[in-house]
């Protein structure tokens, strides 16, 4: 066998799993060449929550951001992971903002974009593919991982050549919610090798408390690469520590052949930053805890801390329990999509709704009925007739891909955006998050005419 690939995660999974997507430009970039000397196959850095933080709670552009690591880092693959249709936002977008979209992050230093489909729908990511292949990206085809009567392990060897068809150029298994079983990740790992020749990448959460054992079982099928997290960025909510893996395969003919050294360099670099955010209490003490009912509910740990916080919000925390138990039933309903964003919040949502009214499906938000009305994209399993009618009436589905109905929408949005925009980088930032990339936009104008007027001050 091959040795070992590993992909850092501290700079996007990381600390979007620990911290709440915190960590400043700031803090990353001065560690950035060190990390690029430790011998990673790639390193995870944008895409995700970061895109939307960086606007929303950082006041940073996200773009800088890309381009300044992209500075600092010649030997190692930038990473990133995409939604599909849906990109960074939350509704599928044009299929001209998709490509502009692939288009620039690869030209801004992204190598490899992992892109995936929230219900395992891959005509939601046809576009995204052709884009990436277009841009002489590397595409990670994505399959977002759960349980039912209908995810089989041969239904996701299917998935695989489905991916391969498209164009993909490595495959990666996405356990958002850390569930997947060791002995079914060596049988999973072991049918896909069989039927495909592309890399087999796996990335899972330590929520259940079975990650470690899980990535043994896998490397043991022969899996190419998997995701780690420094040890200060690592366990809870996050991956298993990056530095675990160097240790006990040291050696071995799978020896990843990391530089120790240099990571124990960065785990420290790392250590005071994360209690720096712990003492601010970003780092919720909770998202550091092993939760076993995760394997029976599903649920992943950053939806676990959604659902209590609604709940608190309602000052209904006592119901906790009971939504938990409710998740999975109202999963099955709609068809068992994977509880992956958007899925998992709209399903939390549902659920924490189905509990707090008493009464099932009496109050249903815009997305669930969009969901069944198939603008998302084709559940997994059918949504029986009764539940069908409960949240839409006697409204037909549709059955087509849902971007088809989305009329190209670029030159809308750069006209609707206007001269507050520099860059084609800008308006696809006003095309994800209109409402807060519009105030970061406006504050930036303002500054530049400060700026220029202090400057022809200081001239005469």
């Amino acid at each position: 066998m091959k040795k070992l690939k590993i992909t850092e995660t501290a700079l996007r999974d990381g600390h979007q799993s620990l911290i709440a997507t915190r960590l400043t430009t700031e803090e990353i970039l001065p560690i950035l060449e060190k990390m690029d000397q430790v011998g990673y196959y790639s390193m995870e850095v944008w895409g995700g929550a970061t895109f939307d933080a960086c606007i929303r709670f950082l006041n940073e552009d996200p773009w800088e951001r890309l381009r300044e690591m992209r500075a600092r880092v010649k030997n190692t693959k930038l990473q990133m992971l995409l939604r599909g249709q849906n990109l960074l936002g939350y509704r599928h977008y044009a299929d001209d903002v998709v490509e502009k979209f692939v288009e620039k992050s690869i030209k801004n230093g992204i190598d490899i974009i992992r892109v995936f489909d929230a219900l395992n729908d891959y005509r939601n990511l046809e576009t995204t593919i052709k884009s990436i292949i277009k841009y002489n990206g590397h595409c990670q085809g994505c399959i977002a991982y759960t349980t039912s009567e209908i995810h089989t392990v041969d239904y996701y060897v299917g998935k695989v050549q489905e991916l391969e068809k498209l164009g993909a150029h490595s495959i990666c298994i996405k356990d958002m919610a850390g569930i997947l079983l060791p002995d079914i990740a060596y049988e999973l790992i072991t049918k896909m090798k069989e039927v495909s020749k592309l890399s087999i990448e796996l990335h899972t959460h330590c929520t259940t408390g079975i990650a470690s054992m899980l990535y043994m079982k896998a490397i043991e099928a022969g899996v190419d690469i998997i995701d780690t997290g420094i040890s200060s960025f690592s366990g809870g909510t996050a991956q298993p520590a990056t530095e675990v893996f160097v240790q006990v395969l040291k050696g071995s003919e799978r020896d990843p052949k990391l530089n120790l050294d240099i990571l124990a360099e960065v785990a420290d670099y790392f250590k005071p930053i994360k209690e720096k955010y712990r003492a601010e209490g970003i780092l919720n003490p909770k998202v550091m805890d092993v939760e076993p009912k995760t394997l029976a509910y599903q649920v992943p740990g950053g939806m676990l801390s959604n659902l209590l916080s609604q709940l608190e919000g309602q000052g209904a925390a006592d119901k906790y329990d009971e939504v938990l138990a409710e998740v999975p039933r109202v999963r099955k309903d709609l068809g068992y999509p994977p509880l992956v964003t958007p899925l998992s919040q709209m399903v939390g949502t549902q659920a924490v709704f189905n509990i707090l009214v008493g009464e099932r499906y009496k109050f249903i938000p815009k997305e669930i009925k969009d969901y069944v009305r198939g603008k998302y994209g084709q559940s997994p399993a059918p949504i029986s007739k009764e539940i069908k009618e409960k949240i839409i009436g006697n409204e037909a589905s549709i059955t087509h891909r849902p971007a088809d109905d989305i009329a190209p929408e670029f030159e809308k949005l750069k006209a609707e955006i206007g001269h507050l925009a520099d860059s084609d980088e800008d308006i696809l930032m006003y095309a994800l998050f209109p409402e807060n990339s519009k105030k970061f936009l406006e504050e930036r104008f303002e500054e530049e005419i400060e700026e220029r007027e202090y400057m022809m001050t200081v001239a005469i």
